[in-house]
């Protein structure tokens, strides 16, 4: 078994060692221990849904003239839509996904990521392979993946500036303390006109 390098790890009784045995399969419940306080939020940035499949698709144009790709990893879960349109452009078939969860807290000023659990990987090296996220914030869940999958070719729609060494390809970087607002974690409801705002 190879573990993750410079990594803390906490394992569930009787759970591996190690992340990743001699496959390069990551062990489901294996939890990376540490916390990080992401710089405190002082803008957001809503990305709507029309925007969002306008960047996949200038990534999807990107990849393309990288490829050919054998296959597609999506990172869930933010990685699943827009996996699901670079596929479509590219008129692939076969995507595979590899299942984290990092972000505890989306409260408050501070969005803390702490225990990164791996809760399914992918078999293989990434030869011929494309990993496909929405975005890379501080990188702990990229490098979590580049460990996974170290030959593949990373790609996000959002890069920040700590993440963005990790990435091979993406279309728009933001600064670190800009959280984005993506579709799916935003519903449009009624505001009321400044001047009836009450400070």
């Amino acid at each position: 078994m190879k573990p993750l390098r410079g990594a803390a790890l906490w394992a569930r009784p009787g759970a591996p060692e190690a992340p990743i045995d001699d496959a390069g399969v990551c062990a489901p419940g294996i939890k990376l221990v540490t916390q990080t306080v992401i710089k405190p939020v002082t803008k957001t940035f809503p990305v709507s849904w029309d925007e969002l499949h306008r960047n996949a698709r200038a990534l999807a144009w990107r990849l393309h003239e990288l490829g050919p790709w054998a296959s597609i990893v999506a990172v869930t879960r933010g990685g699943l839509v827009p996996a699901a349109i670079v596929a479509r452009e590219l008129e692939m078939r076969l995507i595979d996904t590899v299942c984290l969860y990092s972000y505890d807290d989306h409260s408050g000023e501070n969005h803390t990521q702490s225990a990164i659990e791996v809760l399914k990987g992918v078999s293989g090296d990434g030869t011929g392979q494309l990993i496909v996220d929405d975005l890379v914030d501080t990188g702990k869940t990229a490098r979590v993946v580049r460990e996974m999958l170290p030959r593949a070719h990373f790609a996000t729609i959002y890069a920040k500036p700590a993440g963005r060494p990790l990435v091979d390809t993406f279309i728009t970087e933001v600064s670190q303390d800009t959280w984005i607002l993506f579709p799916w974690d935003v519903e449009l409801q009624f505001v009321q006109p400044i001047a009836r705002r009450q400070d």
